[in-house]
């Protein structure tokens, strides 16, 4: 079980497609076969089965996968540690849609001018797998948006606070109150995130608390359909207030002035604990850190 076969199994894993695999690893499509055959005879087990026209894992190849991946990042960190100082390699980031949208350029960017021999790769994940691709080794880093979040076998950093603010369409009566509050959004129609949204969440307990039933609500998966909906004077919805500011500059979006519960989350920093560092990944870990906390200094300020 070579780091070479090991690396064949992930790519056709990720997939599970042996032609799509050979052609990202540059192999021919029969030494692929050859090589996971071959790993398969070595385990006593299988690792794929065909369904119709495609390919699954099995049991035993869901769980070789996490392996896969924790050996072949344990490979990579040694390869780097022996190598010396130089900020090298790659780093595998994730993060939820409101970071990586409107916090997240500016820093990526300074970090590729900065450091442009390490190749940055970004994967979309659920929010409930940032702590599995974490702990096995999928992706370097994760940025987290929660009220909290459970440290486990992680190192958590809180970065910033990131207030919510309730929007609606600028001609909305609830956007020349002086103080509204969750019992004003009673009967009104509510746009509201994925389930198991953090912020969602935080919105959801106000009204609970508050004992305000909306009229109705209607779920997006996307921040960017949300806000055209509200533009469009389709319902209210609370966003980030970073998410946001543009609009509201604007005129398009009315931030009403909420007087209620706190409507905040934290913006924060994930790495598997006690794992090795990489130049490349300190480097990207301090400049985080310079870019997206709070307070923000004068020179910040000036940039």
């Amino acid at each position: 079980m070579d780091l070479r076969t090991l690396h064949t199994f992930r790519v056709a894993a990720r997939t599970l497609h042996f032609t799509q695999a050979a052609a990202a690893l540059g192999y021919a499509q029969s030494s692929v076969t050859a090589q996971m055959k071959a790993l398969e005879e070595s385990l006593g087990v299988p690792l794929f089965e065909r369904l119709g026209n495609r390919l699954a894992l099995t049991e035993p190849g869901e769980r070789l996968l996490g392996y896969a991946d924790r050996l072949l990042t344990l490979a990579e960190e040694a390869r780097a540690a022996v190598k010396g100082d130089e900020a090298g390699g790659s780093l595998t980031l994730t993060a939820p849609e409101t970071i990586c949208t409107y916090l997240l350029p500016p820093l990526l960017r300074r970090f590729g001018d900065e450091f442009p021999a390490v190749r940055l790769r970004f994967l979309s994940l659920p929010v409930r797998e940032f702590k599995r691709a974490l702990l096995e080794g999928e992706v370097d880093l994760a940025f987290i948006l929660e009220e909290s979040f459970a440290r486990g076998s992680l190192e958590v950093e809180h970065l910033r606070d990131e207030p919510l603010s309730v929007v609606a369409e600028p001609s909305h009566p609830l956007a020349r109150k002086r103080a509204v509050t969750a019992g004003d959004l009673v009967g009104e129609r509510i746009l509201l995130t994925e389930l198991g949204c953090s912020y969602r969440n935080r919105f959801e307990r106000a009204l609970i608390h508050a004992g305000a039933h909306p009229g109705s609500r209607m779920d997006f998966q996307s921040i960017e359909a949300i806000k055209r909906c509200v533009e469009s004077g389709l319902g209210i919805a609370a966003l980030p207030r970073v998410a946001v500011a543009a609009e509201v500059r604007e005129g398009r979006l009315s931030e009403l002035a909420w007087a209620d519960l706190d409507l905040s989350v934290k913006t924060q920093l994930a790495v598997r604990e006690r794992r090795w560092r990489s130049p490349a990944l300190q480097a990207f870990v301090a400049m985080a850190r310079e870019e997206l906390s709070e307070p923000r200094g004068p020179a910040r300020a000036a940039r």
